[in-house]
């Protein structure tokens, strides 16, 4: 059996997830679909401190682009991606459609079990009629009223915004899009996804499960089947008979890794690059720190999102970014866009142990570059974490 060391997995893993690439001085739409085809989803978030989670890994990857290009990509004809909980609440390819029916059947099927919606067939027919008539529309389009609860922490759903999600995730709604305002517009499946998508045959379960776990697997390079469980939440039970298939088809390579306790495998098409020439801030939701125990696995590095700490508690701070440096991750950075000042704010600035002599240089490039791209006159650096007083802002 193939072994890898930690730093050929890494380096397989960054490979799979597009950092290869140059980042271009102009990304095309072309560019955009390239790196969507490693990614295989982003993941959507409301956060606004820097800027949208789904934006993020793709800059990461190549570079200043037009943030019009995902725009285009899932509201403009062709329709390329789409929302769906796919990994949570993310935008994947529009081929996935077919391949998540099962997913979309199972929440049909647990319609009124759900803690936070009780089965209102009326209020699901009425509310499926007006999207009919109305075409895309946000939960306050439709809300007739009735009062939003106060009872919990964050968001206040009404009873119209409840149905409309579970109708999303039965697949009998779609999102067309989203506002100014970042509310989901709900429309009809066959007023969102391309007509040759939604008359493709639903797979099985058998053949939607193969699908997802080789996708995973491409987006991975390497990974455990824990890793390949996570990459689209599947049921371990789903994961393992997919893994077994893949491994009898030569897709999938059993190999080990130094030091991980669990078997791995390596997709049949991974590229072994010797080095890897990556710089990169990673959002929160970028797939290369998703999974907490690869991160560490790979990189030596403990990551933890402090959003939802309170802020006498959190360690590093409130919108921290991972700097990815070559192929190995050599600090973290807290992050705020402070739009009406102009500037991107850097609160805190902390070096991995071992970061490399240039971390502070390249990190403050990173800087600049990021800033220009968000449309900031510059960077403004406060004096908290190891990192911040060789920082150079502008």
């Amino acid at each position: 059996m193939q072994s890898l060391s930690t730093a050929q997995a890494r380096r397989i893993a960054l490979a799979a997830q597009g950092f290869l690439d140059k980042r271009h001085a102009a990304p095309t739409m072309r560019t955009f679909q390239r790196t969507l085809d490693r990614t295989g989803v982003l993941q959507v978030d409301s956060v606004n401190v820097l800027q949208r989670a789904h934006f993020m890994p793709l800059y990461a990857r190549m570079g200043p682009y037009d943030v019009g290009l995902l725009r285009r990509a899932t509201e403009a004809k062709p329709r390329r991606v789409v929302e769906y909980w796919a990994h949570v609440q993310a935008f994947m390819p529009v081929d996935l459609w077919p391949v998540m029916q099962h997913r979309m059947a199972k929440y049909r099927a647990q319609r009124g079990k759900w803690s936070f919606v009780d089965a209102d067939p009326e209020l699901e027919e009425n509310l499926l009629a007006e999207v009919r008539d109305r075409g895309a529309s946000t939960a306050r389009d439709l809300d007739d009223g009735l009062p939003r609860t106060k009872e919990h922490w964050g968001w206040n759903w009404s009873e119209t915004r409840k149905v409309l999600d579970f109708l999303f995730m039965a697949g009998d709604l779609a999102v067309a899009g989203r506002n100014s305002q970042f509310e989901i517009l709900y429309d009809l499946p066959e007023r969102v996804l391309p007509a040759d998508v939604l008359a493709r045959p639903t797979p099985s379960v058998d053949e939607a499960n193969l699908e997802l776990v080789r996708r995973a697997a491409v987006s991975h390079g390497v990974a455990t089947a824990q890793c390949l469980r996570d990459y689209y939440r599947m049921r371990t039970d789903h994961v393992q008979p997919a893994i077994r298939a893949l491994v009898e088809a030569g897709e999938l390579v059993p190999v080990t890794i130094d030091g991980w306790k669990r078997p791995a495998y390596l997709h049949r098409d991974a590229r072994v690059p010797r080095r890897v020439n990556a710089r990169a801030l990673l959002s929160p939701f970028d797939p290369v720190v998703w999974e907490r125990e690869r991160t560490e696995r790979l990189f030596d590095f403990r990551y933890r999102i402090e959003i939802y700490t309170p802020a006498e508690k959190r360690i590093h701070g409130y919108y921290v970014l991972p700097f990815l440096l070559r192929d190995r991750i050599v600090g973290r950075v807290d992050l705020k866009a402070d739009r009406k000042a102009g500037r991107l704010v850097v609160k805190a600035a902390y070096a991995e142990p071992g970061a490399p002599d240039d971390t502070a240089s390249e990190l403050s490039a990173e800087l600049r570059a990021l800033a220009g791209w968000l449309n900031l006159a510059g960077v403004s650096i406060e004096p908290r974490g190891d990192l911040a007083p060789r920082l150079v802002g502008c």
